[in-house]
């Protein structure tokens, strides 16, 4: 009897000789996936938990994660333990995503206006033991004096300057972990500021984004060291009527200052495809940052499943040798399934986007579309949805020693059972 490994590579070679009949060579496209470095969105593993001292729960910045599935990772080490297990599911090198709460202050009280980069050489060190890259993000949310629904836009003189020191904290710590570790840091700002009813005075507060911005990023890191995205979102619990920091705000900011965009296809109106955004923005800026999420019926971050709008932003990355301008990261958080599968299912999934995008004849395509055969260019991109690309990926999990196709859920299920469930 043929072993499984013997009947996935005969399965490869099956899609090889059909890919290759289109102009494809999967070899190459096998290749290519090593490029496609995914950031692992820490706060998956403690429902966006953190380890600050708190005399209360997270207040103030409308985020939640739903669910209360057992075996949530309450420690740093539990948290780092979490993500190897989902990084050993999961092909390739990725990278550690890390929020500022998430610090290691070793039981000492610290305010966000005083963090250091003491306090995340720990994760600094992890991150060399694995061999990966990190990249941070400043925590504008979850805090008393982002409870008014302002932050870096308060009108408040006191909070407002109390967060533009936490973001110049924030970009010095992530300066600090690209120069260790030797690959740029991408740190990311994102507010929570905004209005649950109609405001009259939007641009006063849009004008003190500006100055706070202005006044956090005065200083120039190397960009070797560390890159500034900023991320836009449409609305948000208890912003429904106007979020300071609009699309129209950071495109605007990002494209006069030269900074990453950072595009999160949940923070867009349901019918817009962030896909769609990504050319246009790359004409203005020399770098964009995707947050990779799935939104249901609004912003609620579910776990990424291979869809079409995911597909299309793995699409127009690779149709255009995007993926040295474009850095790819999750964002989704929920607690009421399995943690580690979640982690694995999503990081997965937005993998096989990235996989079908490389296996995809593009320059056949292009060749159909310039000679205005647009029936055959829809029917060619018809008859790829059911070409032989499962072999592909299979083989693909193969090669990288990880447990191909539905084979890590017996994984995860072995972890729960003797690691989460005794927590």
């Amino acid at each position: 009897m043929m072993t499984k490994s013997k009947l996935i590579e005969q399965a490869y070679d099956l899609a090889k000789e059909q890919y290759a009949s289109l102009g494809v060579d999967t070899d190459t496209a096998l290749k290519k996936m090593k490029e496609v470095v995914i950031s692992l969105q820490c706060w998956q593993a403690d429902d966006v938990g953190g380890f600050e001292t708190k005399d209360s729960s997270l207040s103030g910045g409308g985020i939640q994660a739903t669910g209360s599935y057992p075996g949530k990772a309450t420690t740093i080490q539990e948290v780092r333990e979490d993500i190897e297990k989902a990084m050993s599911l999961i092909p390739g090198k990725q990278r550690l995503n890390l929020h500022a709460i998430y610090g290691d202050f070793q039981g000492e009280k610290v305010d966000r206006d005083e963090i250091e980069p003491k306090h995340f050489q720990s994760w600094i060190d992890w991150c060399k033991d694995q061999g990966i890259g990190m990249d941070f993000n400043a925590t504008l949310f979850s805090h008393p004096r982002a409870a008014s629904g302002f932050t870096l836009s308060s009108k408040n003189e006191e909070d407002r300057r109390f967060w533009v020191e936490h973001l110049k904290k924030c970009r010095a710590i992530s300066a600090e972990i690209g120069k260790q570790l030797g690959t740029p840091c991408i740190h990311n700002t994102w507010i929570p500021d905004g209005s649950k009813d109609l405001p009259v005075d939007r641009y006063g507060h849009r004008l003190l984004l500006k100055k706070s911005l202005d006044e956090a990023m005065a200083v120039d890191y190397p960009k070797e060291y560390m890159k500034d995205a900023m991320e836009s979102k449409l609305f948000g619990i208890g912003l429904e009527s106007m979020t300071v920091g609009s699309h129209e705000f950071y495109m605007g900011y990002a494209v006069k200052n030269n900074k990453l965009i950072c595009l999160d296809n949940g923070h867009f109106h349901p019918t817009e495809q962030v896909g769609d955004k990504i050319s246009s923005c790359l004409l203005f800026v020399d770098e964009l940052l995707l947050h990779i999420t799935r939104p249901v019926r609004w912003d609620s971050d579910h776990v990424v499943t291979l869809n079409e709008d995911v597909q299309l932003i793995a699409s127009e990355v690779i149709r255009n040798d995007f993926l040295n301008r474009v850095h790819v990261g999750l964002d989704f958080f929920d607690a009421s399934i399995n943690r580690i599968g979640a982690y694995v299912v999503g990081t997965r999934a937005t993998q096989k986007a990235f996989m079908k995008a490389l296996l995809e004849p593009a320059s056949l395509l292009r060749k159909y579309e310039e000679a205005d055969r647009y029936f055959e260019r829809l029917a060619l991109m018809e008859e790829l949805k059911t070409k032989l690309f499962g072999a592909v990926w299979d083989y693909f999990c193969l090669v990288e020693n990880v447990p191909v196709g539905e084979d890590y859920i017996g994984e995860v299920e072995k972890y729960e059972k003797e690691v989460l469930s005794k927590r």
